[in-house]
């Protein structure tokens, strides 16, 4: 396995091989069971700062497309909700399935989602820059949000028009003034546990905070994001899409879920 991937060969089952912290103590993303999940009433609800002049391009990964931000300064932040101090944002990017039934990373008491949107910050009081932050356990923080079939959502519609500029691995477009709080659902309700990025190398740094409530995506404009392309343009492979791109649930392994409602 030279690259990881999705596929058989080379995805989430086989990732140990290449990066034996997937086999770790706090490893993501869970099944959360909400009858087991902590209330804890001295949780502050998490307050979100963003500056839409921040965001930079938005690029095809191979894995995946995020959307990128200058983190030079705390122009864009987090905090609150189970972080000390600030969190810078640095991008954010979605995991889906190959149909509208499943695709989302993190489940609840078993249920599946289409898909998830990923918000990464991190942890700019404590850590000079984002890749010593991510070599911390306290070092990055992660907004997990997802995303259910419904009605076209007017604040993806820039986003998913924007992916006709990336279509192939490598592809990147500038893309500039957007707050993507606008993606954020009106309750912010959330549980929160430490865990991991749920990608290669998959360091146990992540503090999560996935949110209760869901935003409503078209099954067209998810279907948008399945056509994107996991190879580039000069490939000599045949072109193939990104029909798949998120990681089974990992064991829980003795964490605790907090929540921020009873």
């Amino acid at each position: 396995m030279n690259k990881w991937g999705y596929a058989d060969h080379n995805g989430p089952e086989v990732w140990h091989e290449l990066f034996p912290l997937a086999n770790g103590d706090r490893q993501s993303p869970i099944d959360i069971i909400t009858k087991a999940a902590s209330y804890d009433p001295s949780l502050p609800p998490f307050n979100v700062d963003y500056d839409p002049s921040s965001a930079k391009l938005i690029m095809n990964s191979g894995h995946t497309f995020s959307v990128e931000f200058d983190d030079g300064e705390d122009k864009s932040v987090v905090r609150g909700g189970p972080l000390h101090g600030s969190y810078r944002l640095r991008q954010f990017h979605f995991h889906w399935g190959p149909c509208d039934d499943y695709g989302a990373e993190h489940k609840v008491d078993g249920r599946d989602y289409p898909a998830e949107l990923h918000i990464v910050h991190w942890n700019s009081e404590k850590y000079s820059n984002f890749v010593e932050a991510a070599q911390k356990p306290d070092g990055l923080a992660v907004l997990g949000i997802f995303l259910k079939i419904g009605e076209h959502n007017k604040n993806l519609e820039r986003v998913t028009n924007a992916l006709d500029n990336i279509n192939f691995k490598g592809k990147q477009s500038s893309f500039t003034n957007f707050d993507p709080s606008c993606l954020l659902p009106d309750c912010k309700e959330f549980w929160t546990y430490p865990g991991s990025l749920t990608v290669p190398p998959l360091l146990e740094t992540v503090i999560w905070i996935v949110l209760k409530e869901p935003i409503e995506v078209s099954s067209r404009q998810l279907s948008r994001f399945r056509s994107l392309f996991s190879t580039t343009e000069t490939d000599e492979i045949e072109p193939c899409c990104m029909k798949n791109n998120h990681r089974p649930i990992q064991p829980l392994k003795g964490r605790t879920v907090r929540s921020s409602f009873s």
